[in-house]
This record gives C-alpha cells, structure tokens and sequence, in this order.
C-alpha cells in the first residue's frame, strides 16, 4: 500500500506596515478597566485602550531598536500623532519624533494641536522641552489672541517643563504665571511655576 505524501505547503504570514503593528500592540495590551478609569477622570478620547504609560513607552523603545532611520522615525511619528482619535496613538508620536529633526513649525502646530491635559504634558516632557526653541512656542501660542484654556495650559506646561530642568529663568514668567490663576486649567500649572520663584528667591 503507498503512501502518499502531502506535500508541504509554504504558508506566507502577512506582513504588516509599523502603523498595523503599533495599532496590534495597542490591541493586544488593551486594559478596559484602566481605559474606563481615565474616561472617568474627564479625559475623553474615541478609542481608548487604557494603556499605561510605562507600556507605550515599552512599544516606543521596542520601534526604536529597529533601527528605523531619522526619515522612518519622523513618518511613523507623523502618522500617529494625525491619528487624533486614538489617545495611544497621541501619547507615542512624541516619543518618537527624532527631537534634533523637528522643525519650529511643527513644533509648534503640534503644541497647540494638543487635545487633553493628559496629551499635552506628555508632548511636552518626552519631545518639546528638548528643543532649543521651546520657550519661544510656548510663550507664542501663550500670547496668541486666540489660544484657549487648553493651549494656555499645554504652553505653560512646557514652560514650566523649562524651569523644572534649569533651561529656563523662571522670574519673567511670573506675570504670566499670575494671570493665569484665574482660570480652572491653567491654575495649578501657574501655580508650580510660581512655586518655583518662590523656592529660588529663598
């Protein structure tokens, strides 16, 4: 009696683009609870999938040692941040943008982009503070006749992200400082600031 064999058959895995497999992880490390948390703590995205912050900075260095190039990092990086309504997408742009390549313009553009709290301040410590024309943005958008509540709010959050590691005198910001305590969201980023004026001037 023979036997036939049957022969193997090569089965190709579907590749997928770095957008495909970012939006995979997110999926696959998607935490309802923690996303539901968030949400009830008023900050309100479309899709949310309640990573924590340590996990997409897992994803951001596991992207990085692929060693995508500059021209890699700043496409992927561009991609995520238009990807507005996905608040994972927001939080990892930034921390991929190569800092050294970014231009004022889009620096700016993506401060006052910024649609949370929780977006800004994380657009600010992990890519803008590092550039050598953040104050300038930030004081821009600040004066700008009309930024709102959360635009005032993202420019001093970089500004006080300037202070915090001594790349900026803290003195002239304290009328700007000042005159936002008047303002629900932008009162306790002022405030910090002007925390800082007082323990220097001690």
């Amino acid at each position: 009696m023979s036997h036939k064999t049957t022969p193997q058959i090569d089965r190709e895995l579907p590749e997928f683009s770095r957008m495909q497999q970012v939006k995979r992880r997110f999926f696959a490390m998607r935490n309802g609870m923690l996303a539901d948390h968030i949400k009830s703590g008023g900050l309100i995205y479309k899709v949310n999938f309640g990573l924590n912050i340590p996990q997409i900075k897992e994803i951001a260095a596991e992207l990085l040692a692929e060693g995508m190039n500059d021209s890699e990092q700043l496409e992927l990086a561009s991609r995520l941040w238009e990807n507005i309504n996905t608040r994972e997408s927001r939080l990892l742009a930034p921390m991929l943008f190569p800092a050294d390549i970014m231009t004022h313009e889009i620096a700016a553009r993506w401060l006052a982009e910024a649609q949370t709290t929780e977006v800004a301040d994380h657009l600010c410590h992990s890519l803008l503070r590092r550039l050598p024309f953040a104050a300038d943005i930030a004081i821009a958008l600040f004066n700008s006749g009309e930024a709102t509540s959360l635009q005032r709010y993202s420019s001093l959050r970089l500004l006080l992200n300037l202070v915090a590691t001594g790349n900026l005198d803290p003195y002239p910001l304290k009328k700007l400082a000042e005159n936002s305590l008047t303002d629900t969201l932008t009162r306790p980023v002022a405030r910090q600031i002007l925390q800082e004026i007082e323990f220097l001037s001690e």
